[in-house]
């Protein structure tokens, strides 16, 4: 909360700090030191969404992943692309043995050797921690070109690697898959952008090289084929070689980062498949002499397949396109007539409407003095299951004690022989960013806030403090009534082992200054668990035990309003509006909600969307103002019901400020989605 752990940014800055360089640097660390199960933390950001998540953390736990939590891939991908599929297509990566150190020229650079004893293989991986890019050779390796490691980051050269039937020398560009594709050899490297590559291959006789695209040069000299390349320049570099001492010919691609997160190797019954061009290829059948290619395309796109002898032509999310056969042996999707158009368009726009319609109305009754808590249960338990003492002399108010373990939790005490009472001082305990509300007769008493954390602290689960409020003198109302209401956020996730997931939330501890008034209390949190959106969607508000929440709820006594609202009120608020969605049918569109306000407006929000608890903002600490709300639960061709349950301490203005849809990312393709089952009243 409140983006400490990363400036103030939260795990947006992760994205910075753990970045393509850093994924590169860490997993193939992880190589080289012979590790052969690789967590890859993380590759997609999730949703801790409802009252899931641990109290440390807010809804969004994007940590800086390779594919963000609107599903859109990241630079952070490329290297998880290239690693994922050299281990899956190179064989001589299953077996890797230390082997004899060696040094680059510039010994600012570590160098991890490698080697495969069935193949005789070897591997360099090549580490730069310092801040400064370093261009060496590893001459001990007899690797005399030079190549660049950019700083705090990583490179993975091989040498003696067996491609199909030719052997490589070396190269400075990292190897990213080895395939049979047909009746031809495919290899694919990569490199950083604009730098000049260079593989070299064993030919006992000077081949026939045919280049596909302008940029690469090569020489053929003492029975070696050096092929050099500036990777980047317009696009990947294709080069055929035939003869030289193997009947089968080889492709080899040079692609960048961005250029090889669109090179897709994709297995078949009759054998391998390679496309280039779209954003993803999420299948491809073979049907006689067609291949059906379906995926996802954001941008306009060209595209090259090359698969099994025979195949003719291709359809792409089942629309034929137009096709030609290319020198590099692959078929390539012909240009159409009309001009500006690609063989594989764009995706179409998408709009989305604003949101207005809204009505609200205020609830909290739990606070006033009349209120019928008569079915709530009482607090009379002798001993508690949390690690948390129970104070001596005091009643068991641990929530969790009574069945209340998500969300808000509402507590009324009766007191007696209270003409004389001054103050009231309300211990409680609850996760990261927790807070008490008091009202004494309906009136209220305050607010008490629980700090943001700062670097220190971000860690820390569980939080305890003690609310001393004055109190008003007595308005004739007898038994004086003591409302509170404590958001508990959530247990600790125990990472230590230390049963931190058993210390007590909400109120632990009630004293009286002033008299020795008696107190009888009674509690309320969530009700039965929703039986198809599960406990962790609820917690004990008015609102959410009557299904304010839901679609279809009947709003009487709500009344119509606009946003923003700058009202100054202690409680809770809730507004309701639907809004009407239609995307395409062809376009997979990713949304979410977006809330903006003065920071200094002390609020919070909990945000329903078609009875689904999307997770809780909170306007005066951030770091999180835009929630993906995930497709299934958003109706995208139909109505949504959007719930916002705003709680609000009273000592500012409170919102809802702007609150707007956002159109996060949209690709032309996706799959079918079937809407989630989210019943209403």
């Amino acid at each position: 909360w409140g983006g400490a752990a990363f400036d103030g940014k939260g795990y947006a800055e992760a994205r910075y700090t753990r970045d393509a360089a850093y994924e590169r640097r860490f997993q193939l660390t992880n190589l080289a030191n012979g590790i052969t199960v690789h967590n890859v933390y993380m590759t997609f950001g999730g949703t801790s969404w409802g009252w899931l998540p641990a109290p440390q953390v807010y809804t969004s736990y994007d940590y800086g992943a390779a594919i963000d939590e609107a599903r859109r891939p990241t630079p952070k991908l490329a290297p998880q692309h290239q690693l994922g599929h050299l281990l899956r297509t190179v064989p001589d990566f299953a077996k890797l043995d230390r082997a004899d150190p060696v040094r680059a020229a510039d010994e600012r650079l570590k160098v991890y050797h490698l080697t495969n004893p069935d193949t005789a293989s070897h591997v360099y991986v090549v580490r730069n921690d310092t801040d400064a890019p370093v261009t060496t050779s590893i001459p001990d390796a007899g690797i005399d070109v030079a190549f660049t490691v950019a700083p705090h980051d990583a490179r993975l050269l091989a040498a003696n690697l067996q491609l199909g039937g030719r052997r490589l020398k070396y190269a400075t560009a990292q190897p990213m898959m080895y395939l049979k594709v047909g009746r031809m050899d495919v290899a694919v490297f990569t490199a950083p952008h604009g730098e000049m590559a260079q593989v070299l291959l064993e030919c006992p006789e000077e081949p026939l090289v045919t280049r596909g695209d302008a940029e690469p040069a090569w020489n053929y000299d003492l029975g070696v084929l050096r092929i050099t390349v500036p990777v980047g320049s317009g696009g990947p570099a294709r080069v055929r070689v035939e003869g030289g001492g193997s009947d089968t010919p080889l492709l080899l691609i040079f692609a960048d980062d961005p250029w090889s997160l669109r090179l897709f190797p994709v297995d078949t019954p009759t054998g391998p498949v390679l496309v280039y061009g779209p954003s993803l290829v999420r299948g491809v059948t073979l049907d006689g002499a067609t291949a059906h290619l379906t995926g996802d395309t954001v941008k306009g796109t060209g595209m090259e397949v090359w698969g099994p002898r025979g195949m003719a032509r291709i359809t792409w999310n089942g629309r034929p396109l137009r096709t030609s056969p290319t020198p590099m042996g692959g078929l390539r999707a012909d240009m159409p007539t009309a001009s500006g158009q690609l063989p594989v368009p764009a995706v179409g726009q998408v709009r989305l409407p604003a949101l207005g319609n809204w009505r609200r109305r205020n609830e909290n009754f739990e606070a006033l003095p009349d209120y019928d808590d008569s079915g709530w249960t009482p607090a009379d338990r002798t001993g508690s299951y949390s690690v948390t003492p129970v104070p001596k002399g005091q009643p068991v108010l641990f929530a969790d004690d009574y069945g209340f373990h998500y969300g808000d939790v509402w507590y009324r005490g009766r007191l007696t022989d209270a003409a004389d009472l001054e103050s009231v001082s309300l211990a409680y305990s609850t996760g990261t960013q927790g807070l008490l509300m008091a009202w004494l007769d309906g009136e209220p008493l305050g607010t008490h806030r629980l700090p943001v954390p700062d670097r220190s602290t971000a860690r820390r689960g569980s939080w305890t403090a003690t609310a001393d409020f004055d109190v008003p003198p007595p308005t004739g109302h007898a038994p004086r009534v003591l409302s509170v209401l404590v958001r508990r956020m959530a247990h600790d996730m125990d990472g230590g082992s230390a049963d931190s997931h058993k210390v007590a939330r909400g109120l632990t501890a009630v004293t009286f200054k002033g008299g020795s008034p008696k107190a009888s209390w009674r509690l309320q949190g969530e009700t039965a668990p929703d039986p198809v959106r599960g406990p962790l969607n609820n917690g004990g508000l008015y609102g959410e035990r009557k299904g304010w929440h839901l679609p279809g709820f009947h709003e009487e006594h709500w009344e119509d309003t606009e946003l923003p609202r700058a009202d100054r009120r202690q409680g809770v608020t809730w507004y309701r509006t639907t809004f009407r969605l239609a995307v395409d049918t062809g376009i997979d569109a990713s949304v979410g909600l977006t809330l903006d306000d003065d920071p200094k407006r002390a609020y919070r929000v909990q945000i329903f969307l078609n009875g689904w608890n999307m997770g809780q903002y909170v306007n005066d600490v951030g770091p999180q103002h835009t929630f993906v709300l995930p497709n299934g639960i958003l109706r995208t061709r139909g109505i949504n019901t959007l719930a916002l349950a705003v709680l609000s301490d009273g000592t500012t203005e409170s919102g809802p400020g702007d609150v707007r849809l956002s159109l996060l990312g949209a690709s032309a393709g996706g799959v079918p989605v079937t809407p989630v089952d989210s019943p209403g009243r």
